[in-house]
């Protein structure tokens, strides 16, 4: 699998476009950076196919609309990574859920 060209994630168009301000990427929390980076990184490392994770992304920013969520797009893009690695064998669930509880307790805190 060939590395994604940076020109094919900065000229996602469409629903998938990435949020921007005068050209630059808007992050408005840095929970937000880092599962972009971690998406083009692994992309990068071969873990998948950048358009794999477009197209996942796509539908679940479909899937929000049809269901009339107010999630951010950043919480869309999550979903999308995180279905995409499950479906790839590369997340376990298990895994994810108690993570995902250490952090809503509290018992975790976000590392910078």
């Amino acid at each position: 699998m060939e590395p994604v060209p940076s020109r094919e994630i900065a000229d996602m168009r469409g629903a998938a476009a990435l949020p921007r301000k005068n050209g630059e990427l808007i992050f408005d929390e840095a929970w937000q950076g880092r599962i972009f980076g971690m998406t083009v990184a692994m992309s990068h490392e071969a873990c998948f196919a950048w358009r794999e994770f477009q197209s996942h992304l796509i539908d679940e920013i479909a899937h929000a609309e049809r269901e009339g969520e107010t999630s951010s797009y950043y919480e869309r893009w999550l979903r999308a990574f995180e279905q995409l690695l499950a479906d790839k064998g590369l997340l376990d669930d298990g895994a994810l859920a108690e993570r995902t509880r250490e952090f809503e307790s509290g018992r975790r805190d976000d590392v910078f």
